[in-house]
């Protein structure tokens, strides 16, 4: 052990109470940095830089990035397909993409809009918005040409930062939006700035910290309508990471294959934890079930952070090309985005290991519940539990409390909570808590269960019903690989339920009236659905949530 290093355990207790959260929140916050590792053994002088480096940026990329960079300059921090970099090159390529945007008069407040799949170029630019105290709004890898000029319009960033397969989409943006390509090769970009370019010529020299930290602007998924933008800051204290590690044992210096989108709130998510681990990241642009399996398999990846429908994908894949891949390595299968069905879970982790975290939570709310394996092998299609420093209460229409098993409306409180939405407005408050849009209940153990959408709820013959149990029974059946239910009018019950399935292949096929019937067995009859209809696949978004607007 070099000198010195035996007093940075008693530093580190030392923190002022502030970065680890109130004094109360401090003792738990400290407990888990160390567990996780985040709070470790380091050289004096290093310890030194680092805390200067927190104390200038705070909780943000910027910090994180040269935390990594003073650390570990030469690991490997980043694979993808065009390689490795380094986290000194991370720091380094982002410094000079940094000084290049500021030299064509983009700076703190100002708007940087990144449209880019998972690759460096998203990381190179959320690091450069960072260090300028720039505004990030993360755009839809899977919008339309509307849909982008409407945001664009809505937000008015002076940066879009794009790959060039999305150039063609690009025609309705202001022509005062200025482009930068992050990944070239598809695509007519014209003559459009390179980031490549603005690396190569930009200045490495570090940055002034800005006044204020950059605000991250993450879009709503938009299955009901147009995308809203929800704004939040870098996060005041470590408490919401280290209660986040608490559940979701991720560890320092490990390696993590991101394949959620990193614009979308759990993909980011990933992104900001393994800064604060020193993780080291494994990206692929686009998403393929055995592509995955290899990356995991050939990385030693511990972790692999997906959305449900990833790892529905993954499963489906023939018991042949599931053995062809070692993945002893993993750890944690990080899942959130969409409802991760109880039957998915258990083949899941039948085949691949009890390696499933599941959590619940909304791009308003952040996170509210975090389901363990055990909780998922006792009780499948569990949401799990709030983590610590997490409220979670059900109501009903007045807002009181409900008892345990009763359904009602979720709200939740952290302190991760957005702070509103771009265009004006915000979700509905009680006592301090947010509505997360969803209704649930508790179970006898105190695990939560979202049964739907609040505003999904389908009144037949004067009956109550939410989707999702239907869904979930019907996902249950061995023919169907998933399942959608929704209300359509109905001249005598006011709604009738309908059903839109999408069958396995290589079983025997059932009729609408043999799902019929299996439904009526396990529930009531008014929740049986009156129709039911066989698709090829559900129409979803980029994060696998079902687009139930486009049923009818």
């Amino acid at each position: 052990m070099r000198p010195g290093l035996e007093r940075v355990g008693a530093v580190a207790a030392k923190l002022p109470a502030g970065p680890l959260g109130s004094l109360a929140d401090a003792p738990f916050t400290l407990g888990v940095l160390r567990r996780s590792g985040v709070v470790h053994l380091q050289r004096p002088d290093h310890l030194a830089r680092i805390g200067l480096a927190l104390a200038r940026w705070g909780a943000s990329p910027a910090a994180g990035i040269t935390r990594a960079s003073i650390a570990e300059p030469d690991r490997v921090g980043l694979i993808d397909e065009l390689g490795e970099l380094s986290f000194g090159e991370l720091h380094a390529r982002s410094n000079a993409l940094a000084n290049s945007l500021h030299s064509l008069g983009v700076g703190a407040s100002d708007g940087i809009a990144i449209m880019c799949r998972n690759h460096r170029g998203f990381f190179d630019a959320v690091f450069a918005a960072a260090k300028l105290g720039a505004d990030v709004l993360l755009m839809n890898t899977a919008f339309a040409g509307p849909q982008l000029a409407a945001v664009v319009e809505r937000e008015d960033p002076a940066v879009l930062i794009y790959d060039s397969e999305f150039a063609e989409l690009l025609s309705a943006v202001p022509e005062r939006v200025r482009r930068v390509i992050a990944w070239e090769g598809e695509g007519e970009t014209g003559d459009d700035l390179s980031a490549r370019e603005l690396i190569e010529t930009g200045s490495r020299d570090n940055l002034r910290p800005p006044a204020a930290p950059s605000r991250f602007i993450v879009l709503t998924s938009g299955t009901t309508g147009t995308p809203k933008g929800a704004q939040r800051s870098s996060p005041e204290t470590l408490a919401p990471i280290a209660a986040l590690l608490d559940r979701i044992p991720l560890r320092r210096g490990e390696t993590t294959v991101i394949a959620a989108p990193l614009f979308h709130s759990w993909g980011f998510l990933h992104f900001s934890i393994g800064l604060a681990l020193g993780s080291r990241y494994v990206l692929q642009r686009r998403f393929d079930p055995e592509a995955t399996l290899r990356a995991v398999a050939e990385s030693g990846a511990t972790a692999l952070a997906v959305v449900p429908v990833m790892m529905q994908r993954i499963i489906e894949l023939s018991d042949e090309t599931l053995a062809r891949y070692d993945i002893s390595s993993l750890r944690i299968t990080a899942a959130s985005g969409s409802a991760l069905p109880g039957e998915l879970a258990i083949r899941w982790m039948d085949a691949l290991g009890d390696n499933i975290y599941n959590l619940y939570g909304s791009t308003e709310v952040a996170y509210a519940s975090i389901a363990t394996p055990a909780d998922l092998r006792a009780a499948p299609g569990t949401a799990g539990r709030p983590p610590h420093g997490t409220v979670v209460k059900i109501v009903d229409e007045d807002g009181s409390d409900l008892p345990q098993g009763e359904v009602g409306r979720i709200f939740v409180g952290n302190q991760m909570a957005f702070e509103g939405y771009t265009g004006g407005g915000g979700k509905e408050l009680l006592a301090g808590l947010m509505s997360s849009g969803d209704v649930g209940h508790f179970d006898s153990e105190g695990r939560l269960f979202v049964d739907g959408r609040d505003d999904e709820m389908i009144v037949s013959g004067g009956e109550n019903v939410f989707p999702r149990e239907v869904e979930d029974l019907l996902s249950d059946h061995p023919a169907v690989e998933e399942a959608a239910v929704i209300g359509v009018p109905d001249e005598k019950f006011g709604q009738r339920l309908k059903a839109f399935v999408v069958l396995r292949d290589g079983v025997e096929q059932p009729d609408h009236a043999a799902l019929q019937e299996y439904v009526k067995a396990h529930l009531a009859r008014y929740k049986v659905p009156r129709e039911v209809a066989f698709l090829d696949q559900l129409p979803r978004n980029a994060t696998g949530k079902v687009l139930k607007r486009e049923l009818s």
